[in-house]
């Protein structure tokens, strides 16, 4: 419990040094804190000028992690992403030049402009922690976080991700705009000199090392599940693959995403046990991007979220 404690100390200090800089969006930093607990990846959905960016750079500055960002567009190679071998004229050896992918958290900008040949340079470095280059493997730092962006409106020119990228993302969020008070609140401190370039001259301060956040990470493991809660994340993946308006259900990699997800998301609160009100809080963000509705589902205006709202509804909760 007294890790618990901590975990959970810990990540209200972020959370409020974070909100020095973005006003609002409570459940995407959360969300984001899942991940990195939890060793998984996010993809959050929104359209320009929603504080994308600054949010991930925001997180990476909270605890002292190496940022780096790629901007996706159509003429993006592979070896753009994680690097090549260079052959050195005064050694006459080849060294690896590292690509943006040797980070701690890599923002994946609009990753929908690129072409599915450079999407999939990502694979093996969300599932394995590591990347091939000419036959042989580097590992990756760690901990390592890749968040990837894209826009829900703007479609021409774009790349759909496949569902097989789709699945190595433990979360997709969606941003909303904000209230009316959160808009205000933002016009006001921007008003009074914020500047989304100068985190430090905000007042944020680094609360937490990387080495924290994997101590933590490694907490989550021992969080408890009961029996009851193993059967209620079973029940709501296997529930998706008999609705009636849903033509490929969630992968048992679902199943297993949502229920790390929420024993994170327990640590975070500060448990060490999982209750049905973690796995009904995770299940909208782990299960989004991983169901395809049918074509005339889809044509009578049924969306993911609500198809999902029904079924966490519905699925009996455990005592």
């Amino acid at each position: 419990m007294a890790e618990a404690d901590a975990a959970r100390a810990l990540c209200d200090q972020i959370r409020g040094e974070i909100g020095k800089i973005i006003v609002g969006q409570t459940e995407a930093i959360e969300g984001l804190l899942v991940a990195l607990l939890s060793g998984g990846h996010v993809l959050i959905e929104g359209v320009p000028g929603m504080a994308k960016t600054l949010l991930v750079r925001a997180l990476a500055y909270c605890i002292d992690a190496e940022f780096r960002r790629i901007q996706f567009t159509p003429d993006l190679m592979p070896s753009d992403v994680v690097g090549t071998n260079v052959f050195s004229m005064p050694t006459s050896k080849f060294h690896l030049k590292k690509g943006p992918i040797f980070t701690n958290i890599l923002l994946a900008d609009e990753i929908n402009r690129t072409p599915p040949k450079t999407q999939s340079s990502l694979l093996e470095s969300m599932e394995e922690r590591q990347v091939t280059i000419d036959g042989v493997s580097h590992a990756l730092s760690d901990p390592f976080l890749v968040v990837a962006t894209q826009n829900p409106i703007e479609y021409e020119g774009t790349y759909p991700l496949p569902e097989a990228q789709l699945d190595r993302f433990q979360q997709k969020i969606v941003l909303d705009y904000p209230s009316e008070d959160e808009e205000r609140e933002i016009l006001i401190r921007h008003h009074t000199g914020f500047s989304p370039r100068e985190l430090a001259g905000a007042g944020m301060v680094k609360v937490a090392t990387t080495k924290e956040m994997v101590k933590h990470r490694k907490a989550v493991e021992d969080v408890v599940v009961s029996d009851g809660v193993i059967g209620y994340v079973e029940t709501i993946i296997r529930a998706t693959r008999r609705d009636s308006n849903v033509s490929l259900g969630a992968s048992p990699r679902a199943g297993v995403s949502l229920l790390i997800a929420a024993k994170a998301l327990a640590l975070l609160r500060g448990r060490d046990f999982v209750t049905p009100d973690d796995v009904k809080t995770m299940a909208l963000p782990v299960l989004r991007h991983r169901i395809l509705l049918l074509p005339e589902a889809e044509l009578e205006g049924v969306d993911a979220n609500g198809v999902l709202g029904v079924i966490v509804e519905t699925v009996p909760v455990p005592r």
